[in-house]
This record gives C-alpha cells, sequence and structure tokens, in this order.
C-alpha cells in the first residue's frame, strides 16, 4: 500500500472558450502523505476548487496524472468513479449542503448509506461521528437550530461517517467569524491526529496555516513555493 494519499503530477485544467482557452492548472505535481493535514491557500479565482474537484473526480484533467491511494482515478468507469467517491472520499464545502428538513443524525444517515455503510452499523457509526465533533446531544436538530459554526461540524460529520481515508475540505471555513474558524479546524486536526486519515483543504484564510502540517500555494492555477 502507498504511502501517498495523493500524487498529483504535472497536472492541467483548461476550459475552452470564445475568448480563447482558459488555463486554470497548470503543471501542477505535489504530494499527501498518509495522515497529513495539508492546507492548499490561494485567493479566489487561484484554481483551489478545480483543483478539489480534480482530485475527488468531480472533474477530469486536461493533462497529467492524480493518483488517489496509488488508484489512477482517470482509469476508473464513471458507475465505478461514482462508488469509489462515495466511500472513499469525504467532501466538506463551504456552502455546506446540509438538508435543511433533515435532521442531524439523518444528515449522517444519508451519507452513511450512499457510502455503503451496513445498516446494523450505522446508528453506532452515526452517534460516534456526532460524538466526535461535540454534537451528539444535537442529533435531533434541524440545521436552522444551530450556529454555523454547529453546521459546518455536521458538515465534517457528515463527510467523515463513513470513515473515509481523504477528505476534501474546499474553504469551510470562509463563511465563519475568526472563533469559530479555530473550533472548526481544531475538529479536522484531531480527526488527523487521531483517525491517521489525510485532509487537504483549501482557504485564503491564513487561520489554517496554524492547524496544517504543510501549507502548498497556489497562484493563478500554479504551486508557488514562495507564496505566502
Amino acid at each position: 500500500m502507498t504511502d501517498k494519499a495523493i500524487a498529483a503530477r504535472d497536472v492541467g485544467r483548461v476550459y475552452p472558450s470564445d475568448s480563447g482557452d482558459v488555463h486554470a492548472l497548470r503543471n501542477v505535481s505535489f504530494e499527501v502523505e498518509r495522515g497529513q493535514f495539508v492546507a492548499l491557500r490561494g485567493r479566489s479565482g487561484s484554481g483551489k476548487t478545480t483543483l478539489l474537484n480534480c482530485l475527488g473526480g468531480l472533474d477530469n484533467p486536461t493533462s497529467g496524472a492524480i493518483l488517489i491511494q496509488g488508484t489512477d482515478i482517470a482509469a476508473m468507469e464513471e458507475v465505478e468513479r461514482t462508488r469509489w467517491r462515495r466511500e472513499s472520499i469525504g467532501f466538506v464545502f463551504q456552502q455546506m449542503g446540509l438538508l435543511h428538513s433533515f435532521s442531524a443524525y439523518e444528515n449522517l444517515d444519508v451519507m452513511a448509506r450512499l457510502g455503503n455503510v451496513p445498516r446494523r452499523d450505522r446508528p453506532r457509526r452515526i452517534f460516534d461521528t456526532l460524538e466526535r465533533v461535540g454534537l451528539r446531544d444535537y442529533f435531533d436538530h434541524r440545521p436552522y437550530e444551530m450556529s454555523g459554526g454547529q453546521q459546518q461540524r455536521i458538515a465534517i460529520a457528515r463527510a467523515l461517517v463513513t470513515e473515509p481515508d481523504l477528505i476534501l475540505a474546499d474553504e469551510p471555513t470562509s463563511e465563519l467569524d475568526s472563533d469559530t474558524t479555530h473550533e472548526v479546524l481544531s475538529v479536522l486536526q484531531d480527526f488527523v491526529r487521531r483517525k491517521g486519515l489525510s485532509i487537504l483543504l483549501s482557504s485564503h484564510d491564513p487561520i489554517a496555516d496554524d492547524y496544517a502540517d504543510r501549507v502548498i500555494n497556489l497562484v493563478d492555477g500554479q504551486i508557488n513555493e514562495r507564496a505566502g
């Protein structure tokens, strides 16, 4: 088994347009070790979301290769890739995407079903995950009954309930104040330390640097080692 959670090799992504090709990513190469928390830093428009979408199999690079846990995801058929994404990758988004008519428990249960968690294991898995993010007592609360930080912790719990090997988080703290940002990043860091999973988190907020093992800077679709 490879020690690399992510290996991106000369990844490029070009979007054709009437006014000329848009190079969202240019020759991006980096690695993320297993059990590592990596922050992907860059301004809006730097290519962070495009890169995360390619890493998560939601988009395909125009050039280069992406290996996740040693597997070339571009070589997968779409059905296989969808199953792999549901079972092996946890996504945390800026907008959270919680189902507002569902309780916290029900939001996690939907993801557990999609991730093929055995039915007999779901209640224990859901309550254990809610406990880890400090919200077990909120299992029957709906998102509108919780604060922004609590909602984001539920979004994190939903991503973790399938026990994925890799978390991809796209600006998960951009709508939060600094105190809540520290709270959310601390939860993610704790999962890395205790569960040994890997996290690649995009952010334009320097607070993320305090929690990451390593920081990758993306500028105009390219990795810039000197940016900071």
